[in-house]
């Protein structure tokens, strides 16, 4: 697949995830959710792999990756963000994951000696002034105290998470492991560990048969992680962490469209200027450099005789 359709399927699928999740809330702990998501994943990785005769044996050392690269990514970034939503609202918590771009950059370059372009420090900075333009008017509703400061630091350490999984995922693929595979045993050791978490906890492994939870567990798994997450880290290793995560940026973006057609969502001045700017900072990210320069350069018009 191109680069180009790897991103837009990252993008539409994760922007429509939001409304999977809500079906997912209710009698079931979200803990136990993250669990059942991610190891039924996982079996649909296994069973395609089966079916290819893809080789699922690896070294002790691999696994040693694969689960720490399961539970950053498939695990603790959930669970913190899941409790991060019980002390701050949506938007804080959208706005605090979008900041997943910059950890990615700081990241490759202190892992990988990426060298980070003035194009993407740009593009990224008006992705994130549309963002939180987006959701200003949620913004101004938040109360500044222990509880949103608690919430806002569970947020940030589970984007960190998500970024260390990243970079896992990375040094997976430079080891020549290939994605599907390494997401396999790596959703399996997240879903583990999430479900060890559900038990030290104390809560129950309850299950809702109901047709709009089995449904959206349905597409949780097999489109928002199986073939979202697949494409999203394949293009990591092609255009670099610093640039797929802008996907994370403008995924809200989407939903906010989805949101439109399906919920009645009346736009304003804010989600006029908001979507503006992240459209723009994702066509500055993702733009080749001879074609940027090419737009930014004025065009002198030939003087007349």
């Amino acid at each position: 697949m191109s680069n180009g359709f790897l991103y837009l399927i990252t993008v539409v699928i994760w922007g429509s995830t939001w409304i999977a999740i809500n079906y997912q809330l209710g009698d079931v702990a979200p803990e136990a959710s993250v669990s059942y998501r991610f190891a039924l994943a996982a079996l649909i990785l296994f069973v395609f792999a089966k079916v290819k005769q893809l080789p699922l044996s690896f070294s002790f050392k691999q696994h040693g990756l694969f689960a720490a690269f399961g539970i950053c990514l498939f695990g603790l970034n959930y669970l913190l963000l899941y409790t991060a939503q019980q002390h701050i609202n949506s938007a804080l918590t959208c706005i605090a994951f979008s900041t997943l771009m910059l950890m990615n950059i700081a990241n490759t370059k202190i892992f990988y000696k990426t060298k980070i372009t003035k194009q993407v420090y740009l593009g990224g900075a008006f992705g994130l002034l549309g963002i939180v333009t987006l959701f200003w008017p949620q913004l101004t509703d938040v109360e500044l105290g222990a509880a949103t400061f608690l919430g806002l630091a569970l947020c940030l350490l589970g984007t960190f998470s998500a970024s260390i999984g990243n970079m896992l995922s990375i040094k997976n693929q430079k080891n020549n492991v290939p994605i599907v595979q390494a997401n396999a045993w790596g959703m399996l050791y997240g879903a583990i560990f999430t479900a060890l978490i559900v038990v030290i906890q104390g809560k129950q492994f309850s299950f809702s048969f109901e047709p709009a939870y089995l449904s959206s567990l349905i597409y949780l798994s097999l489109f928002g992680s199986v073939i979202a997450f697949g494409c999203y880290l394949t293009l990591m290793t092609r255009i670099g962490a610093h640039k797929t995560s802008y996907a994370n940026i403008i995924f809200p973006a989407i939903a906010v469209l989805i949101s439109t057609a399906v919920e009645g969502f009346v736009w304003s001045e804010y989600t006029v200027i908001g979507l503006s700017f992240v459209l723009l900072g994702n066509l500055v990210v993702l733009s080749k450099p001879a074609t940027l320069r090419r737009w930014l350069t004025p065009k002198l018009q030939p003087e007349k005789v």
